[in-house]
């Protein structure tokens, strides 16, 4: 009877999760990527559908594409998307070169990272409240008992936690990671 919102709860966790990913600690990870589409033969294609992406070094992404027609094309996608990063065209391939981070924009990270963790603690109380909300129309219905709807309460609060504490945990680690690159 859970298992709708347990589902919610653990999609607001994953979207955290990935959102995360998408973080850049001062470290290379292709994963900044992702949603990055290149115009491929006049269809948008992911990045790492058009190219391989390898990590030579710690604070460097090399793009080599299969075409090098595509050079100016992913250039283009980088340098207009949110990344913030400038790419250098070699002729055969793309280098993304990531620079150190200073403690100001640790700061700024680790200040998103806390206010993105509160937003999918937000939405989990959100889907706490929706599942209290349709447990206790059950009740009024008469399809469960008021001692049934009491431990419903119990058991979605106690999901709620396990949730928040994920987050939490989420949260701590993603701010360990930033400040001690």
């Amino acid at each position: 009877m859970l298992n709708q919102f347990e589902d919610k709860m653990k999609k607001s966790l994953d979207a955290l999760l990935g959102e995360f990913a998408n973080i850049r600690a001062g470290r290379a990870n292709p994963n900044i990527l992702n949603k990055l589409n290149v115009e491929y033969y006049g269809v948008p294609t992911p990045l790492q559908q058009v190219g391989n992406v390898s990590v030579p070094e710690a604070r460097t992404i090399v793009i080599t594409p299969w075409e090098t027609s595509l050079l100016k094309e992913i250039e283009k996608t980088i340098l207009c998307s949110d990344l913030g990063l400038t790419p250098n065209n070699d002729g055969k391939s793309i280098i993304l070169n990531f620079p150190e981070l200073t403690e100001e924009r640790r700061k700024e990270l680790v200040k998103d990272i806390k206010k993105k963790g509160e937003n999918a603690k937000v939405a989990m109380r959100n889907v706490r409240r929706d599942a209290n909300d349709t447990m206790k129309k059950k009740n009024k219905d008469g399809e469960i008992s008021e001692d049934e709807l009491n431990n419903l309460e119990i058991d979605i609060q106690k999901l709620t936690d396990k949730y928040v504490a994920d987050v939490d945990k989420a949260v701590e680690s993603k701010t360990k990671e930033i400040m001690t690159v």
